[in-house]
């Protein structure tokens, strides 16, 4: 018999959040749990089918997989899974996975973990150079740290932390609803199973303190606007020794004063004479390594992009550099001479006549455009 799709299982929409998922399956499980239900089947094989779907869905990569694919994107996954599919499923820790502290049973009195610390988020601001040639770093972060004198306990020097008296080192207690048990975080060690009787003096029983930290980070080339960079466990340390988290290091690049870059190209404006757009000739046009010759032909006309190849930038994750995109712009000449304006209007006399098109053929065939769009307004 085929399978029914997980979201209609769970009777939520396909793009619920984590907490719509979560909450959806709180409801079926509770409903159809064999503790609940004892010596029918019907409610076991729609709790298997539940927590089925809640293990798909409630994966981001699995649940990827499902959405693209069906019950075939995840079929190799679930066979291999505990509960997917099949009989004897261990019912004893499946809200412990899910959400900790609902029901009783054998799996579900563990003892609470402390919490982690908090992922961190650096915003780094790096010249056009610096993001294209790559450099290290050095990062100065307000953070919290594991207090040295405790060594991250909180626990006063020559104390330890001692067993929790409300919940006797569980790190649950339990609560009777009618006719099933439920397990909650204990108030006191706020599920540790462990208190601290004589807290640490610097940090207060936290295992904690504020300090800036110091780091070292290596910027590989190539990097661009909006990359991260990731660096495991330089995050804000765990409460009483608990893993530390990550520190972001957000890329934000700034205007550069004569390139812009798209992708892995560089654009950049030429500004030159009329002359030299006339005449044709050779300038010197700048790049992130050095100057380079560019020769311009007669007849260039105003923003012609001439293509530089490979002097763009080099990706982090490309071999192959983007190139050096340079348009030109014709800049018309001021503040001339009476001599020089002599010489303009002598040059102005020979391109005119019945030949003047061949020197200037956009603008003659603008004024053709004009006369037909005149021509044929008249009645």
């Amino acid at each position: 018999m085929s399978k029914r799709d997980y979201y209609e299982v769970l009777s939520v929409a396909r793009d619920a959040d984590d907490a719509e998922l979560k909450k959806a399956y709180r409801r079926l499980a509770m409903k159809h749990h064999p503790d609940r239900n004892p010596d029918d089947s019907v409610a076991e094989e729609k709790f298997k089918e539940a927590k089925e779907a809640f293990e798909v869905l409630g994966d981001s990569q699995k649940r990827a997989a499902y959405d693209r694919f069906g019950h075939d994107g995840v079929s190799n996954s679930a066979s291999g899974g505990a509960g997917f599919g099949g009989g004897g499923a261990d019912f004893s820790d499946i809200f412990g996975d899910v959400f900790g502290d609902i029901f009783g049973g054998g799996g579900g009195r563990s003892r609470g973990r402390a919490r982690g610390g908090a992922d961190l988020q650096y915003n780094l601001q790096l010249s056009l150079e610096e993001s294209v040639s790559g450099l290290e770093k050095t990062l100065k972060i307000p953070t919290q740290v594991l207090c040295d004198q405790c060594s991250g306990s909180g626990a006063k020097p020559g104390t330890k932390p001692v067993t929790c008296d409300t919940c006797n080192g569980m790190g649950q207690v339990r609560m009777q609803q009618g006719f099933f048990s439920v397990q909650q975080t204990c108030p006191t060690c706020r599920g540790n199973g462990e208190k601290i009787a004589d807290p640490c003096n610097k940090c207060r029983g936290s295992g904690r303190v504020q300090e800036q930290k110091t780091l070292s980070v290596k910027i590989p080339p190539g990097v661009d606007n909006g990359d991260r960079i990731r660096l495991s466990g330089e995050g804000e340390a765990g409460e009483q020794g608990a893993p530390a988290g990550d520190l972001y290091v957000m890329v934000q690049v700034k205007e550069h004063a004569i390139f812009e870059r798209d992708d892995d190209d560089l654009l950049c404006t030429v500004p030159i004479d009329i002359i030299t757009a006339s005449l044709g000739g050779e300038l010197e046009v700048p790049t992130l390594t050095g100057k380079v010759n560019l020769k311009i032909p007669a007849g260039t006309q105003s923003d012609k992009v001439f293509r530089m190849r490979g002097m763009g930038v080099k990706p982090v994750r490309n071999t192959a550099s983007g190139d050096l995109l340079c348009r030109v712009q014709i800049e018309v000449p001021v503040n001339l001479t009476t001599e020089q304006k002599e010489l303009f209007e002598q040059i102005r006399t020979t391109m005119e006549g019945k030949k003047a098109s061949r020197h200037t053929p956009k603008h003659h065939g603008w004024l053709t455009g004009v006369r037909k769009f005149f021509d044929d307004m008249r009645p």
